[in-house]
């Protein structure tokens, strides 16, 4: 449905805002959403393009939120670094379809906007106003439940 960097800049994001504003840096990104470092330098750009994270750099600095958690939709993040497909003429640009897509193209473009709907009703911090034991990405924030 999404592709693997917009999960992985969800991921960020949803990471970033549960830290209360305190700057983190790629490695801690990285490590508590298990993303590679390498990609997530790279994400973590198209967000910063984006004005979804602002960085600091020094002792103290790494990646914040830019806006507040219930300021930013999932929409905007995942638009932010690969935006949901929409048809509004037919892909293989058939003139008998001008701009009337057929059924599958319909239904398609039908998905992608109930998608769009669902994520731009969907803010960040409506994703971490759960239960602690419920909280999103699995392990994190929380500890890890230690193996017996």
């Amino acid at each position: 449905m999404i592709s693997q960097t917009a999960e992985y800049a969800l991921r960020a994001i949803v990471f970033l805002a549960d830290q209360g504003g305190v700057p983190r840096t790629n490695v801690q990104i990285a490590e508590a959403t298990q993303i590679p470092v390498g990609y997530l330098a790279k994400v973590m750009q198209g967000l910063g393009r984006a004005q979804l994270v602002s960085s600091q750099r020094g002792l103290r600095g790494g990646f914040r939120l830019s806006r507040e958690p219930a300021e930013i939709t999932v929409l905007e993040v995942v638009n932010a670094i690969d935006p949901v497909r929409r048809y509004s003429v037919c892909p293989l640009h058939l003139p008998s379809h001008g701009t009337t897509l057929c059924p599958l193209h319909r239904r398609l473009d039908d998905a992608a906007a109930a998608v769009e709907a669902a994520f731009q009703g969907t803010t960040i911090a409506g994703l971490l106003n759960v239960p602690t034991s419920r909280k999103p990405l699995c392990r994190f924030p929380c500890s890890p439940v230690p193996l017996n």
